[in-house]
């Protein structure tokens, strides 16, 4: 059964670019009202205004999802305003790729678990309230396909993705009996501007993944407004990632082996 997202208030973090910009678009299109927050207040002011000339409704709100007070206030600020949060969409994220030894303490490690998995875990618990009083709502985090196999440079990054897995398992179970559905989206490459701040080193620029394997950010955002209207737990894209996820169950060590003689030790330079 389709769920209507007309009029429904759709709460997206990390909304000034990438999945959540193009999300925002295609919700306010099916007539929801969009909360844009990112602390780019810039790009989310002018976010608001496409779509409100396109005959949508949206506002902006600069939010850093690393400071708790900043996330209070935006929640309450939003409940005052419409009443309700229907829809919370947790997409603020980034990431760092490289060996462990290489990745800066601060930028490349705290910064990471604050953005992705702290500011995911206070989000949901500052809007959680106001669902269980409505006995409705929805609970979308935007994760990666890090949180399911665990590749060799992307051991912080994929830590944040995996305690986010963990956090929206345990989380849908523990709201399902209220009306709150939760669901994980696991996306592969995408055009969604992550390698551009997902620093720089020579094995990034020399390794080239095909071009066929990237998703655009529209298609990203397109299959989330679908996960929406038809919720479920997961949604892994693109689909044939799901057996790449099924085989690493299954075959852990040939998986290691097989990383460990065609990745690391040909370019693990120590």
């Amino acid at each position: 059964m389709s769920k209507p997202i007309k009029d429904n208030v759709v709460f997206i973090t990390g909304a000034s670019s990438g999945f959540g910009a193009e999300a925002a678009r295609f919700f306010a299109k099916e007539g929801a009202i969009v909360v844009l927050a990112a602390r780019r207040l810039d790009r989310l002011t002018a976010l608001a205004e496409e779509i409100r000339l396109a005959g949508g409704q949206a506002i902006a709100i600069r939010l850093d999802v690393t400071e708790q007070a900043q996330i209070d206030e935006a929640v309450q600020t939003v409940l005052k305003t419409f009443g309700r949060i229907d829809i919370l969409l947790n997409n603020a994220g980034l990431g760092r790729i490289n060996w462990l030894e290489t990745l800066d303490p601060a930028t490349d490690i705290d910064t990471l678990i604050n953005v992705n998995l702290r500011g995911v875990i206070q989000m949901t618990r500052a809007v959680l309230p106001s669902m269980l009083t409505l006995r409705a709502g929805h609970i979308i985090n935007m994760s990666s396909v890090a949180g399911l196999i665990a590749a060799p440079m992307y051991s912080a990054y994929a830590a944040t993705k995996y305690g986010m897995r963990g956090f929206t398992d345990a989380l849908r179970r523990e709201v399902a009996p209220f009306g709150i559905q939760v669901s994980g989206i696991y996306p592969g490459p995408a055009t969604s501007g992550f390698s551009k701040q997902s620093g720089d080193n020579p094995l990034k620029r020399n390794i080239k993944v095909p071009r066929w394997m990237y998703m655009t950010s529209t298609y990203v955002a397109r299959r989330t407004v679908d996960l929406a209207r038809h919720p479920r737990r997961m949604l892994i894209l693109p689909w044939w990632f799901g057996l790449l996820f099924c085989f690493d169950t299954l075959f852990p060590g040939l998986v290691d082996w097989l990383l460990k003689v065609l990745f690391v030790k040909r370019f693990h330079k120590i």
